[in-house]
Formats: structure tokens, C-alpha cells, sequence
């Protein structure tokens, strides 16, 4: 039976004592702040534990130079509260990661959220007792937790990686992920910088980074494909309306098949082959005007037809051709080599035309693969680059590295992390076999990085709190995934991404940006609405494809019918 109070057990040794708690919960980000309010209300004991000193989580540590989000303000944000959502005046129509903190401080003052968050606390470990049903955990200060339940809530890109360059060590410059970048901010001015890499928080941060240094130089292996943001102040008007009727504008994001909606760029049903070329090229540069992730749904069949995506991949080329004054430079910038949106789309404020700066300079590592990091600089194939700061745009583990970073181990002592060697095995991208009671907050398995997150987090949020209040209700102890259940639910993740060209990239959906990880598609590609669904029938149904156990779990499994 699940408790409702913190209790402490009598020290040993004189150590600290160990604190017990219904639920623990790892990252104090988006996720992790609203599951303990949810938790609160339910009248379960929780805590949170965070590694940084403040709430935020992603935001809380992604503060490069014109870091920003890519989901328009007014989605992005949360809808559990409507007093909340009234309230807060977004001031762009993308905020910007300054203004994303200042928002979710705000959510943690006004629910009084910090009382119950342990700050500058690593988790290092979490073992499963089967005897008593609880969850032992450790933290990076040697302190002892006990808990009925674990939610991981630890981002899917929090896991920052760093290519490991031969003579990284001697590097005598300063260097920085633009995953874990100074508080303070760091000034360029009159330096030589080097920017490796050229994804999402590259092509937000270089513009930025050359207004400012003496010197750029962009080291590039894959080109992307980047959008226009075309970001600006929020019409008051269109907030004056979102607002009347928020209600109706959240539910659409529900059930959408990406947790967002663009007011003026609606999903169509029409195929790009089979529309005459004039038609599309007026659908492509109507989106490209508006800005934003349009663009890809023009029409229906862009991730499904290879034929169809082209040309949407070559009006992108177009666009770099148009802007970018050095035609080699051009060419170079143009995306090649996989389908349009297989890896993450960026959205972006003038990327392509800070190639036409006198001050920027492009380096194709498919031409010229970088050799060493030198003690002045960086060395490829052709040449050595003098460099001041070196700025690692470089990516991230996504999706498992947080939790690969945490000794998680669940029945028989078995390790989450040895379990996933061949790829990452989820029930709906919430809760792993063998692993009870052990929630993953937009873990793989579920739509994710691939949708809106706050749409997706909420949702998740609100399906284990809810799931937690039903095993209370009904006497169970525990919760666990059936091993058929995960099997089938897997082979219909990897079955839904093959119908689908994103396979066809070498992307971090894929696990390919880490080397000897598995070559496995990592999210969810059916959709938030299709995904909600049947998240909601597994619990209509008495918690389907789950094992329970405890003193009344007979009579619970009895309720599904």
C-alpha cells in the first residue's frame, strides 16, 4: 500500500539517516515541476532531486548565445492551470531561453513548488528491492533515499556529448558545449572562435557568436536543413484570441499528430506529386514567408514518398542558393544525402546569411575531416585554423544518456542499461519490464522529441499520477510491463518509423551521433493524438499489459474486466 507521509529510519552507524518518500522524481525541469504539483494534489509524499542549482532543466542549461525555443510561445507553455496560462504575457512569438526561465521560476514560485526540490543533487544510483517493494537511491553526496515509486524526468537532451578529437587535451584556448554553457555568458570579442558542428543550437548560436567575434569559423560534417523563424513581438490580437478560447486551442494540440498547431499552415491532405509545380512552389514559399515547422506539413506524403520530399529538399536548396552571395559556400550549405526533416528541422533568424559576413568562414569536413586539436587551434586534412575558443555544438545522447548515466537496476539486479545494449526496450515509452514501479517521463517509445514537449509531458505527467492514484485505490504495491507487452509495443514503434523515411538519416533519432551506439529509431512517429489514445485505452482497461501486485492487486486485476 502506497503511504502518504515522509518517514525517516533510525541511522546506522551514525550515518544519515534515509529519507522515505512515495515518489521520488530525478530533474527538476518541465516535466519534473509539474509532476510534483500533480503528485502534491494527490496527497502523495515527493521530492525532487536536481543536479543544477535552480529549476528549468533544459532551459536551465542551454544558455548559448541565441538559444531559443522552436515551438511558438503560446504552445509552449503549460495548460494545467488556466489562472496560470491567463496570466503570463509571453513577449515573442518564440521565446527566447532567458524568457522560458523566467517562466518556469515563475510556475516554481507561484505553486510553491522549491520546498519540495533538493538542488545540486546528482542521483548516481536507484536499485529495486523485491522483497520490500521500494526503490533504494543514492545521490553523489552519499545520501540514501527510499521510495515506492521512481520518475525519471530527466530530458531527452540533457546528456551532452564531446567528440573525442585526438589532442583535446593540449588545447590551450577555452572551449564549451553549447549544452552546459557558462551562467555568466561568455564575450567573444576580439577572438578567433570555432564553431563544430552546425545542428539545432549551432544554427541558433552562430549568427549570434559572429556578430561578435573577430573570427568565425564554422567546422561542418552534415548540413541541415534550416527554416525561417521569422520571430518578431506577439500580436496582441492573436493573444487576445488564443486566450478567449485556450481551452478549444490545447484540446486541438492534443489530438494533433504533433502537439501544435500553425495558424496559417494546417496539415493538408494534398500529395506533393500530384499537384502541378506552380501550386507547390506557392504552398512552399507561403509556409517559408510564414516561418516556423510549416513547411514540412504542406503536404501529406513529404515523410512517406522520397519522390515528394525532394522537392521540398530542393526548394530549401533554392532558398540557401538565394541567399547565400558565395555560390561554392552555397553548395556547400545545401542539405544532401537524406530526406528533408529526417533529422531534426531547425528553425533559425538569419543563419544562412551570416555566411555572406566578411568575418565567417565554412570548412566542409566531408571534404577535409578534422586530424587533431592542436594547443593553438584545430587541424584538418588541409588545414591548421588558429583558434581562441573552440564551441562544441556537437549534440547529445539523446533520449537514454541521462538515464545510462544513473545505476539503475531493477529485478535480479539487472542493469536498465545493460537491458537496452541492443537498443532501448519501453512499454509506450513509459515504464520498462523488469523494472516496476520505475516511470520514464517522454522516455523512447513515445512521440517525444518528434512532438511539442510541454504537450507531451503533460500528458505523460498526467498518466502516471493518475496511475498512481488507481494502485492506491485498489491496494497494489507494484506495477511492472509484461515482457509481451514491451515486445509488442516495440516491434509497433520500429514498424511505424519504417513506414516513414526517417530511418533513411543518420540522425540522433537514430542513435547515430554516438559512437557504437545501436542504430535504432528512438521516438515515436505516430503521432501525439494516436499515442494519447492508446495510452488512455491501456488504463481504461485496467492498466493492460502490466503485472500488479500487492495485498488487494487480486481485486485490481479483477477491474479490468
Amino acid at each position: 500500500m502506497v503511504a502518504t507521509a515522509t518517514q525517516q529510519q533510525p541511522s546506522q552507524s551514525g550515518a544519515e539517516p534515509e529519507r522515505r518518500f512515495d515518489v521520488v522524481i530525478v530533474g527538476a525541469g518541465v516535466a519534473g515541476l509539474y509532476m510534483l504539483h500533480r503528485l502534491r494534489g494527490l496527497g502523495f509524499s515527493a521530492r525532487v532531486y536536481e543536479a543544477g542549482h535552480g529549476v528549468g532543466g533544459t532551459w536551465f542549461w542551454n544558455r548559448y548565445p541565441g538559444a531559443r525555443c522552436d515551438v511558438e510561445s503560446m504552445s509552449y507553455s503549460y495548460s494545467f492551470s488556466d489562472e496560470l496560462q491567463q496570466e503570463w504575457q509571453w513577449s515573442e512569438r518564440y521565446a527566447s531561453q532567458p524568457e522560458i526561465l523566467r517562466y518556469l521560476n515563475h510556475v516554481a514560485d507561484r505553486f510553491d513548488l522549491r520546498r519540495d526540490i533538493q538542488f545540486n543533487t546528482r542521483v548516481t544510483a536507484a536499485h529495486f528491492n523485491a522483497t520490500t517493494h521500494r526503490w533504494a537511491l543514492q545521490t553523489d553526496s552519499g545520501a540514501h533515499i527510499s521510495a515506492a515509486f521512481v520518475v525519471m524526468a530527466t530530458g531527452c537532451l540533457s546528456a551532452g556529448q564531446v567528440p573525442a578529437y585526438p589532442g583535446f587535451d593540449t588545447f590551450q584556448g577555452h572551449w564549451y558545449h553549447t549544452g552546459s554553457w557558462p551562467h555568466a555568458g561568455v564575450d567573444f570579442s576580439g577572438q578567433r572562435v570555432g564553431v563544430i558542428g552546425t545542428g539545432s543550437s549551432a544554427i541558433q548560436s552562430i549568427p549570434r557568436i559572429a556578430q561578435q567575434a573577430e573570427q568565425l569559423v564554422v567546422f561542418q560534417r552534415t548540413a541541415n536543413f534550416s527554416v525561417p523563424a521569422h520571430n518578431a513581438a506577439l500580436d496582441p490580437e492573436l493573444v487576445r484570441r488564443l486566450k478567449a478560447d485556450y481551452a478549444e486551442f490545447r484540446r486541438k494540440e492534443r489530438e494533433s499528430r504533433s502537439g501544435f498547431l500553425v495558424e496559417t499552415n494546417a496539415n493538408t491532405d494534398k500529395l506533393a506529386l500530384e499537384v502541378d509545380p506552380e501550386e507547390r512552389e506557392r504552398e512552399y514559399m507561403a509556409r517559408w514567408t510564414h516561418g516556423g515547422f510549416g513547411l514540412m506539413s504542406s503536404f501529406a506524403d513529404l515523410y512517406s514518398d522520397r519522390s515528394a520530399n525532394e522537392t521540398a529538399a530542393e526548394f530549401v536548396r533554392a532558398r540557401i542558393r538565394a541567399t547565400v552571395h558565395d555560390p561554392l559556400v552555397a553548395e556547400a550549405l545545401c542539405p544532401r544525402g537524406y530526406p528533408a526533416g529526417t533529422k531534426r528541422l531547425c528553425v533559425d533568424t538569419d543563419y544562412y546569411a551570416t555566411y555572406n559576413r566578411p568575418n565567417v568562414t565554412l570548412v566542409n569536413l566531408r571534404e577535409t575531416p578534422i586530424e587533431a586539436i592542436t594547443p593553438g587551434g584545430l587541424r584538418t586534412s588541409a588545414a591548421t585554423y588558429a583558434l581562441d575558443s573552440l564551441v562544441f555544438a556537437t549534440g547529445y545522447d539523446a533520449m537514454t544518456g541521462a538515464l545510462a548515466k544513473i545505476d539503475i537496476r531493477g529485478r535480479g539486479g539487472a542493469a536498465l542499461k545493460e537491458k537496452w545494449a541492443a537498443g532501448p526496450r519501453t512499454y509506450l515509452g513509459l515504464t520498462s519490464a523488469g523494472f516496476p514501479n520505475l516511470f520514464l517521463i517522454t522516455g523512447p517509445g513515445s512521440p517525444s522529441v518528434l512532438s511539442n514537449m510541454l504537450v507531451s509531458i503533460e500528458q505523460h505527467v498526467e498518466w502516471v499520477t493518475d496511475c498512481l492514484a488507481w494502485l492506491r485505490a485498489h491496494g497494489a504495491d507494484t506495477i511492472e510491463a509484461t515482457v509481451d507487452a514491451e515486445d509488442d509495443w516495440v516491434a509497433h514503434v520500429n514498424a511505424v518509423a519504417e513506414e516513414t523515411l526517417y530511418p533513411l538519416a543518420n540522425s540522433w533519432y537514430m542513435g547515430a551521433n554516438i559512437p557504437g551506439k545501436p542504430r535504432v529509431f528512438l521516438p515515436y512517429v505516430g503521432g501525439v493524438g494516436v499515442y494519447r489514445e492508446r495510452c488512455d485505452e491501456v488504463a481504461e482497461r485496467g492498466y493492460e499489459g502490466f503485472t500488479l501486485t500487492g495485498a488487494l492487486a487480486a481485486v485490481a486485476t479483477d477491474a479490468r474486466g
